[in-house]
């Protein structure tokens, strides 16, 4: 599939009435070659040999870009403030993100940039750019004077962009890309006493490349074979976005540009000294708020006078709330990972303890708190977070939440409902309980066979209402929150929670998560031997999360090499054409 990302021209001396098209080519979806043996031995274990298939879609290209995905929003928020500081502001709204298979960072790899898109970036970026220049924060973040004699001006100009572009673009500028840049601030300089703007105009024009917006996967051939590898810089910005949801740090980028990336020792010494820093943290939580579908709290709404205590601000803190709960857990504690469905500890603040109707014990911000063993409170399930965004806006929803729980945490896909299905047995809020409703919709065989693998597990979190406040009553009656799963009974969000624990499809789904998100394709079958195999080394570690990532990262499995498919019709990686009219958009 060709993927057209149409850039609005920069007016500049350079660019003025036409349109800069940047068009990357990374036709079809990419298919995960079988590369390597995970039991081989670096680097040879980091080489595939094509087979003649792939051979003739690469031609004599000694190089080919194998994908390209979009920077989620926090990536680029975060690589921005760790290149310029946390001080510059980004106020702007992001392209929505795509979820496929279950993950944005899946969807990601079939987004463009549309041309609304692209004003917004355009105008983030020169608003990026006028900060970086202005006085108070110039010559810390440009290191040089960027007035006086035109020469000096350009030595400057020379290098900044240098620095700076192997900071934006994750890899050194190519000698024609650095030359785009100095032609821009050249022509921007040409007859000013101030230079500030030649600056602005030539970074602006970096921050809209789609060297900076994408990230790049590069395959290189290996000497004079047919075998190919993941170039450096491509494992750089695996691993750093990956474990940190930013751009590689320095140390990182150079040893990228030493080759160091291509040995297993100093591979595992990069991914050990990545998670033992204490901006690990954010790359766990960018898994999981992926994972856990939290971009849903932008838009979620609940029926104030049905819950009056429900707000942004209740959502907000609901988000961070499961966050730091699966940090604290994961991370800090080290925990098992099928921890997260059962534990009745969490962190709260003043908005939570009134949702949960519980004391706030602290003076501080945000505390730790147990529930107590009868308050019915199972870890994630019975959070803010999961009860809150898989419910109506005036009632929960078990269909809702047990579709979730099959998708999210056993990678069990549920069929959407028929478009002439009848819901207004269900919707009848006002009538008996939830359950009894259910039965009365199921009795449609082309229902039931859905809702038999979606409703038990819901159902048994009925004790929690649209917002997760505890309740024993639904219209008069009493809820009834057993679960009948597979000739298996459980009963409650406990029952269910330890369900989950123990069900070994638990454990194996977020080893599946895990790899498909680091890799941004979907899993498929020839996956499935690394995925089991990852998922034994997890069981007899104990379910630790920083052990399934380590597992993960260090295996040459993670680094395939892929061909994408249409290759053979691409002249380039990426062209640059001028068009009258922009275009673009998802495909």
């Amino acid at each position: 599939m060709l993927r057209r990302i149409m850039m609005p021209g920069i007016v500049s001396a350079v660019a003025v009435g036409s349109v800069l098209s940047y068009a990357a080519f990374a036709d079809g979806k990419p298919t995960s070659h079988k590369g390597a043996s995970s039991n081989s031995a670096f680097p040879d274990a980091m080489t595939v040999a094509l087979d003649e298939k792939e051979l003739a879609k690469v031609g004599e290209r000694d190089e080919f870009v194998s994908a390209y995905r979009r920077l989620t929003e926090s990536q680029y928020r975060n690589t921005i403030a760790d290149i310029f500081g946390p001080e510059i502001e980004l106020s702007a709204r992001f392209e929505p993100e795509m979820r496929q298979d279950g993950l944005q960072a899946v969807g990601n790899a079939d987004l463009s940039v549309t041309t609304t898109g692209l004003e917004q970036y355009f105008s983030l970026a020169r608003s990026i750019a006028q900060q970086v220049m202005a006085d108070e924060r110039r010559d810390e973040l440009v290191g040089c004077a960027i007035d006086g004699a035109m020469s000096k001006a350009q030595a400057c100009a020379k290098e900044f962009f240098k620095e700076t572009g192997k900071e934006l673009y994750r890899r050194p500028l190519t000698g024609s890309e650095f030359d785009t840049v100095m032609s821009i601030w050249t022509s921007a300089a040409e007859g000013r006493e101030n230079y500030r703007q030649a600056f602005e105009l030539a970074l602006v024009s970096m921050l809209v490349s789609p060297e900076f917006l994408f990230r790049t996967e590069v395959a290189e051939r290996v000497g004079d074979t047919d075998k190919f590898r993941m170039d450096a810089y491509s494992k750089a910005s695996r691993l750093s976005y990956f474990l940190w949801d930013t751009a590689p740090d320095e140390e990182l980028i150079a040893a990228a540009e030493r080759g160091d990336l291509h040995t297993s020792e100093d591979l595992i010494e990069q991914v050990d000294r990545m998670m033992g820093a204490e901006r690990f943290d954010e790359g766990v939580r960018a898994f999981f708020t992926d994972m856990l579908f939290f971009e849903h709290f932008d838009t979620v709404t609940k029926d104030s006078q049905t819950y009056p205590k429900f707000s942004q601000a209740v959502a907000n803190s609901a988000r961070e709330e499961t966050l730091r709960f699966l940090v604290q857990l994961l991370v800090e504690n080290d925990g098992d990972y099928r921890d997260i469905f059962t534990s009745r500890e969490t962190v709260i603040n003043r908005s939570l303890a009134a949702v949960y109707n519980v004391p706030y014990p602290s003076r501080e911000d945000w505390t730790s708190f147990e529930f107590s063993e009868d308050s019915q409170r199972s870890g994630v399930l019975t959070q803010v977070t999961f009860t809150s965004l898989f419910s109506h806006p005036g009632s929960s929803s078990p269909t809702l939440r047990g579709k979730h729980i099959a998708e999210i945490f056993q990678c069990t896909k549920i069929p959407d409902p028929p478009a002439d299905v009848d819901f207004s047995k269900v919707q009848a809020l006002e009538e008996g309980t939830v359950r009894e409703r259910l039965d009365a919709h199921r009795s449609d065989p082309t229902c039931a066979s859905c809702h038999i693998l979606m409703d038990p597990a819901g159902l048994a979190l009925e004790n929690f209402d649209s917002i997760g406040q505890f309740r024993k009553l639904e219209n008069g009656k009493p809820i009834n929150v057993s679960a009948d799963i597979f000739g298996q009974k459980y009963e409650g969000a406990p029952g269910i929670g330890q369900y989950l624990h123990d069900d070994p499809q638990t454990s194996a789904c977020v080893v599946q998560k895990a790899y498909s998100y680091g890799v941004g394709r979907p899993y498929d079958y020839q996956d499935a031997g690394f995925v089991q195999t990852v998922q034994s080394q997890f069981e007899e570690n104990g379910y630790k999360l920083k052990g399934l990532f380590r597992s993960i990262l260090t295996d040459p499995k993670f680094y395939d090499v892929v061909v994408p498919d249409g290759l053979e019709r691409a002249k380039t990686s990426a062209q640059i054409e001028t068009q009258d009219v922009a275009q673009g958009g998802l495909k």
